[in-house]
């Protein structure tokens, strides 16, 4: 199945990755939202896990380990052409990961990797439900870290 005019949903997870204080912010090397800054992410694999998808996801696009801890929020992007048919339609599931270890470097479906200070999330122009999921993963976050 082609991931533009799907005949059904595309199930796909995305992550918050937290390193002190920066969030991981990519440009999409891939559409939708080409050239667009957002959170990394992709389709889940048969067989697949979705822990297992998001930590696949991650060392792919931008060369690094994470720690799934938590799921942050599932929800749509359905995104229409001009003619009104559906272009594309994710299901995303959200989850809050920790940095472990590596380098960070673009990879299969960046453009560019950046870690961005959480004060400055909103210089990057990301939509608002991104900028949203973001907000409740560094709340789920600092929740967390008080608890330890």
């Amino acid at each position: 199945m082609g991931r533009s005019y799907p005949r059904r949903p595309i199930p796909a997870v995305g992550a918050v990755v937290v390193k002190g204080r920066d969030v991981l912010l990519v440009m999409r090397g891939k559409d939708p939202g080409y050239g667009e800054w957002s959170i990394p992410g992709g389709a889940i694999l048969v067989g697949e896990t979705l822990e297992q998808a998001v930590v696949r996801e991650i060392r792919e696009e931008v060369g690094i380990r994470v720690e799934p801890v938590g799921l942050v929020e599932a929800l749509d992007r359905i995104i229409h052409d001009e003619r009104g048919m559906i272009l594309y339609h994710y299901i995303l599931l959200d989850f809050l990961c920790l940095y472990l270890s590596g380098r960070l470097k673009a990879g299969s479906d960046a453009i560019k990797a950046r870690w961005v200070k959480d004060s400055d999330i909103e210089k990057y122009a990301l939509p608002r439900e991104t900028e949203m999921v973001i907000q409740k993963g560094l709340e789920m976050f600092h929740s967390r870290e008080s608890k330890l």
